[in-house]
């Protein structure tokens, strides 16, 4: 018999400790309204931008700012291209929907059900 794994619980605040190339593998932005990150373990999170994060849509790298706190959450911020943009709300999240349901969601049509 399998373990069953767990499902995290999605929507909850969270933090990712010590945030670096080694704990962070992926990243993904939102139209400048948010970004998508993903930790090491492969679990994703969702972080709300205060503003607008003007240039993160075409950013090829970014930073973190944690002001010694050594853990990105909702207090931190994204640096992007000597920019910063701090954070709202740093939650435990799906990963991003893929480019296909994304340009389905902009003409207006639903993504289909898996």
């Amino acid at each position: 018999m399998e373990p069953t794994e767990e499902k995290r619980a999605l929507g909850v605040e969270a933090s990712i400790v010590f945030p670096s190339d080694s704990s962070i593998r992926n990243w993904q932005a939102d139209r400048g309204r948010g970004i998508w990150i993903q930790d090491r373990q492969r679990n994703w999170y969702y972080g709300i931008f205060a503003g607008f994060c003007r240039d993160v849509d075409f950013a090829q790298a970014i930073g973190v700012e944690t002001r010694g706190a050594g853990r990105l959450d909702k207090f931190a911020s994204i640096i992007v291209r000597g920019e910063r943009c701090p954070l709202t709300s740093f939650v435990t999240s799906a990963p991003p929907p893929s480019k296909r349901d994304k340009s389905k969601d902009i003409m207006g049509e639903k993504p289909a059900a898996n």
